[in-house]
């Protein structure tokens, strides 16, 4: 061997080594190519990887390279879903900090009160005849010690809070950052859309143009994987039943070549997943015959089904508007796997037509299936969650509101009668005393049936980070999944549509009692806790006077960061709150009680001197139920929206 061979060979080597000592194995392991290019006067066998390094095969990376640009690592779906659950973890473990500082803040209220004792006690004692020099040292002494406590722990709080909005912040950008690794572009679903369109097209003798728009949008993996299903039979639908002949077209006005058209894109919070097509559209009253026909509606309600309810029977089961089975549409399959999926992921699907125009289906899906919006609940003592792309409305009604027939109890909303069903019935729970003056109802639906579920409260909206069930637990009926608390306690997810077929069930059977709605309270209310903000000591008293006459319980605040530190240490039914104020302005204080899980539905009404309409208008954009003017005081207006947000 030459002196040119040998120099390659070292020159290899050295390559390897120097590698190595800066990169894990699986990343310099050369490709053949690589090798060919290093050893140039050297015929290369292929070999395999174990032939070429004495390293396991499950431990080397075949297709990673050298360069440190575009490295794409592989993850099993496991050891994601994983990441993703200690992520959710994350989330609720910086809340642990919240609860301290609260309790260092209440700490600090007792210091306040043990600095007024002593001074109740120096009062006390100028009247007796003792030694006074040695008890006012005495005093001296202790309050100056009480001083030291109060600075000592304002910092330790300041610091506290820093470190919890650092904390929650970090959660949040990992956790953002997880979410992302989970998500694939919307165009990794649709590939093979196109060619599908194409065959179909040429087996139809049809023209069309597919557009797809939002190829990059980002698509939780495993709703992408669910879509393909429903997105297949629209589009099949789309081109047999919607795009007319070339020729038919072409006399309607119309360009020989139709288009669909299919959408992809994130607004408020969800994605949407648009499918329209410039075709025929759907009849309606061919559709509504179709309807009568199946017997899934008599004539004379029939008759009177508005467009949306006429395109809802669309998406019953085995329900189809072809005229013949082919091997394209019209197979008696029927649009239900769209709403089967939308329900499943909990989203929502809604389809518009126009005659002559098109069809559109409208897809309203979460952009994660591990975090999701929900409203919790309170149900015979536990708190449950509603997924809030499920609940149709939530009501609070009056006792009185409430109508019965044939035993069953029922109420109005938007003209509508609804069944009521007590939660703590359907889920197989103990009856309970209801202590509230309203009902609070959730109400709920499939494609046939409504029904108003009565809770006992509402506990305000959350996102949850969800937590499947153990699979040794099987199908539990009306659970879908768990969540954690911020506290770390479980969180019980509804699984709407097992309740309702629960109910159905149970109403089939005659199980279901009705509600005893004429119990009173087991004792007298106590008087509504009312937290007053006010830099000036004027207005303050003005108000815990006139609130104190009318029978309520008031607290005050000097500023707005006081009473953001009495509201989270301190239950209150409602918080009125000046806005120009120092250290935290009213605006603020809103915004915080908003943005806090445990306050978010805490009333708050603003009494300010400023009276332009883009200060009300300010309020109002930042949470408050009411804006009045301080000029309130002189009528009924405060006391009146009192009344209005919490009673009497």
């Amino acid at each position: 061997m030459g002196y040119n061979h040998y120099s390659n060979w070292i020159t290899g080597i050295l390559f390897l080594c120097k590698s190595l000592e800066k990169k894990p194995l699986e990343e310099v392991i050369p490709t053949q190519r690589e090798i060919q290019k290093t050893f140039p006067q050297r015929e290369i066998e292929k070999k395999t990887p174990e032939e070429l390094v004495s390293k396991p095969v499950s431990e080397i990376n075949i297709n990673a390279t050298v360069s440190n640009q575009d490295r794409v690592v592989r993850v099993s779906a496991d050891n994601l879903n994983r990441i993703m659950g200690l992520a959710g973890e994350t989330l609720i473990s910086a809340k642990w900090l919240e609860p301290f500082t609260d309790s260092l803040i209440l700490l600090k209220s007792r210091q306040i009160e043990l600095a007024k004792l002593i001074e109740d006690l120096r009062e006390n004692l100028a009247i007796q005849t003792i030694d006074r020099p040695k008890i006012d040292m005495i005093v001296t002494t202790l309050m100056q010690k009480e001083q030291e406590c109060l600075e000592v722990m304002g910092d330790r709080i300041q610091e506290i809070e820093q470190y919890g909005r650092r904390t929650t912040s970090l959660s949040d950008r990992l956790y953002n950052e997880v979410i992302t690794t989970h998500m694939r572009p919307f165009n990794d679903g649709v590939q093979g859309f196109p060619r599908m369109i194409r065959d179909l097209a040429r087996q139809l003798n049809k023209q069309v143009n597919l557009e797809i728009i939002g190829k990059t949008t980002p698509v939780d993996r495993d709703i992408l994987k669910k879509l393909e299903a429903p997105l297949t039979h629209i589009l099949r639908n789309a081109l047999d039943h919607g795009i007319e002949m070339p020729e038919e077209r072409l006399s309607l006005g119309k360009p020989a070549i139709g288009t669909i058209r299919l959408e992809a894109f994130h607004r408020g919070g969800m994605l949407s997943i648009n499918v329209s097509d410039d075709g025929r559209g759907i009849d309606l009253e061919k559709l509504r015959l179709k309807v009568i026909d199946r017997g899934l509606a008599p004539l004379e309600v029939a008759g009177q089904l508005s467009e949306n309810e006429l395109l809802e029977f669309l998406f019953l089961p085995g329900f189809s508007t072809a005229k013949q089975v082919t091997e394209i549409s019209g197979r008696g399959v029927g649009l239900d796997i769209a709403k089967s999926m939308a329900q499943e992921v909990g989203g929502t699907v809604r389809a518009s037509t126009s005659l002559g125009n098109g069809t559109s289906f409208y897809f309203q899906l979460p952009l994660t299936l591990s975090v999701i919006r929900t409203l919790l609940v309170e149900i015979s003592g536990e708190v449950y969650a509603f997924p809030l792309a499920r609940i149709d409305q939530i009501v609070m009604l009056e006792k009185s509101d409430l109508s019965r027939v044939e035993g069953k109890q029922y109420f109005t909303v938007d003209n509508k009668n609804i069944g009521l069903i007590a939660a703590n019935q359907v889920l197989g729970f103990p009856e309970v005393n209801l202590q509230s003056d309203y009902l609070h109802i959730v109400i709920i639906s499939d494609q046939s049936n409504c029904y108003g579920v009565l809770v006992e409260r509402f506990l305000g909206e959350r996102d949850l980070v969800v937590r499947p069930l153990d699979p040794r637990l099987g199908k539990v009926p009306d659970i879908s999944s768990l969540a954690l608390d911020e506290d770390g306690s479980p969180i019980l997810i509804i699984d709407v549509s097992d309740l309702v077929r629960s109910i159905n069930s149970l109403l089939n059977v005659r199980q279901l009692t009705t509600i005893d709605l004429e119990s009173s309270r087991s004792q007298e209310n106590p008087p509504k806790t009312i937290l007053v903000v006010d830099d000036s000591i004027t207005v303050r008293e003005m108000e815990r006077k006139l609130l104190e006459n009318h029978g309520y319980q008031v607290d005050i605040a000097v500023d707005g960061m006081e009473g953001w530190n009495a509201v989270r240490t301190n239950s209150y039914d409602l918080v009125i709150s000046d806005l120009d104020m120092p250290r935290m302005n009213g605006i603020e204080l809103i915004k915080n009680i908003r943005n806090n899980s445990q306050l978010s539905s805490l009333p708050v009404i603003v009494v300010s001197y400023r009276d332009r309409e883009e200060d009300r208008l300010q309020g109002l954009e930042a949470g408050a139920n009411y804006y009045l003017t301080k000029s309130s005081f002189e009528d009924d207006t405060l006391i009146q929206a009192v009344i209005d947000l919490v009673g009497v």
